[in-house]
């Protein structure tokens, strides 16, 4: 059973699903229930029970099954909740950080930056010197950025996410 209150699991979820979609989870009841049921049992609206379940569906974290009433040839829907695959979502979306994360070190590495001290903007040397090295907002110069702190900081970050 997965521990809804383990914090890398709620932050997954709650990035994903919102509050909304944790409370449909929280509440859910056993087994294969319509869409309306789950509604009714949670206290959440109609469509945004199904928008979180159509996610949780593409996510691999719920099941679904149609069936189709032979009298009226209607479909209905039954859910089913599966979180047994959350945990190959958590490493798939690490996999994707780590990515990011050295994407943007080696960015970070790569070139030299120059910021407005009043917090405008941040541009790379070139558009810098295109800009005459004024900030296009407010005309004050353009002042080079040591960006070793973010540098630090994202290998800091790839090194904890290795060692997890």
């Amino acid at each position: 059973m997965i521990d809804l209150n383990d914090p890398v699991v709620r932050g997954y979820l709650l990035q994903l699903l919102g509050e909304e979609g944790i409370q449909i989870i929280e509440n859910m009841p056993e087994g294969e229930v319509t869409d309306e049921e789950i509604a009714e049992n949670t206290g959440v609206l109609l469509n945004i029970v199904r928008r979180n379940l159509f996610i949780m569906n593409e996510n691999k974290l719920a099941t679904c099954r149609r069936e189709r009433d032979a009298s009226s040839g209607w479909l209905t829907y039954l859910w089913k909740l599966d979180l047994d695959d959350i945990s190959s979502q958590l490493s798939k979306e690490q996999r994707k950080l780590v990515k990011n994360l050295q994407t943007r070190l080696e960015f970070e590495e790569g070139n030299v930056f120059y910021v407005c001290p009043e917090g405008h903007v941040r541009v790379l040397f070139n558009d810098a010197a295109d800009l005459e090295f004024l900030c296009p907002y407010c005309g004050e110069d353009l002042e080079f950025q040591d960006n070793q702190i973010i540098v630090d900081s994202i290998k800091k970050r790839l090194k904890a996410l290795a060692e997890s």
